[in-house]
């Protein structure tokens, strides 16, 4: 563990409060795990501030690696007062780093000041990520080199342990499994239909499958009801460090390119994520502890994958 910036050490620059700004969605945030802990072990002293939006507030507070965290409402531009306020939360560091690095947080550096201790996409200070192949590159990837290029040259697997006891404790083995994602991106999905006949071939070899997402997809859980009761439907009856804890203790778990699938690999569940030519896998998969803990299947299109190949892909250990 190395409390780095050797150059900045050397200088007698070394800062005492620091913003750290991401504001999701889910799957982003997960993978900001590993940098959330490099930041705090390299200024181990320092008071750290996270910004970020209400859905993550709860599993932000818990971690061990923020002093203080900050709900980001993403006001409308129009909207002077809260503007105002914004800018207020985000002056008075001796250090940012941007992590979310949108064309949204490239309008906070303005509202900041342009501050030279800018660790993000945009400005010309020491600390901007200037990496012309940033966008070609996993979201993990892009975040070590981005702390790398600041100075911060180790960002470890993150220590989750504060999250492994959290949730309910089932009684019998069980797969996860997840069939939401993004409402304005149906391709992403696999038909509901597909996952219920998937939940009935599970519960056949003795699991038990167990629904979870967010309380809005509750028809998807129905749809999979149909084609196996049997199911375990904890949809909207989780919060994310309950998922988390959940999929820990999971045999493995199923589900579409979305978040949840993020927080189960991060875990150490092993996943089988399914792709549609929607998303690449090459840039945004869920990323596990180890080679194999993680199997992508991709196809053009969710529906014309069947329920075979992905029921081999889950036993594919067993």
């Amino acid at each position: 563990m190395k409390p780095l910036m050797h150059s900045e050490k050397a200088q007698g620059i070394i800062p005492q409060r620091i913003l750290v700004i991401r504001l999701g969605a889910l799957g982003d945030f997960v993978q900001s795990f590993g940098p959330f802990q490099a930041i705090r072990q390299a200024f181990p002293a320092a008071h750290i501030t996270l910004l970020t939006t209400a859905p993550f507030v709860e599993l932000a507070k818990l971690s061990p690696w923020f002093d203080e965290v900050l709900t980001d409402t993403r006001p409308r531009w129009t909207d002077v007062p809260q503007i105002l306020a914004l800018r207020k939360m985000l002056r008075g560091y001796d250090r940012v780093y941007d992590l979310q690095t949108s064309a949204r947080t490239a309008r906070y550096f303005v509202l900041a000041g342009r501050p030279v201790s800018w660790c993000g996409h945009v400005g010309e200070g020491h600390l901007a990520h200037l990496n012309p192949w940033r966008d070609e590159m996993h979201t993990r990837a892009r975040q070590r080199d981005q702390l790398s290029m600041a100075g911060i040259k180790d960002v470890p697997l993150p220590d989750i342990s504060w999250l492994r006891d959290k949730g309910p404790k089932l009684d019998e083995p069980y797969v996860l499994i997840v069939p939401g994602a993004a409402v304005h991106r149906p391709a992403k999905r696999w038909p509901a239909r597909r996952y219920g006949e998937l939940a009935a071939e599970i519960f056949r070899r003795g699991l038990q499958p167990v629904l979870v997402g967010h309380e809005t997809e509750q028809p998807l859980a129905q749809d999979i009801l149909k084609y196996c009761p049997e199911a375990l439907n904890l949809m909207g009856k989780t919060t994310l460090p309950e998922l988390a804890g959940l999929a820990a203790r999971a045999q493995c778990a199923v589900g579409n390119d979305t978040g949840p699938m993020h927080l189960a690999a991060v875990m150490g569940c092993r996943c089988v994520v399914l792709f549609s030519a929607d998303s690449n896998p090459a840039l945004t998969a869920p990323l596990g502890w180890q080679a194999g803990q993680v199997r992508v299947l991709r196809v053009r299109d969710l529906a014309l994958l069947c329920v075979q190949r992905v029921a081999a892909a889950l036993w594919w250990r067993h």
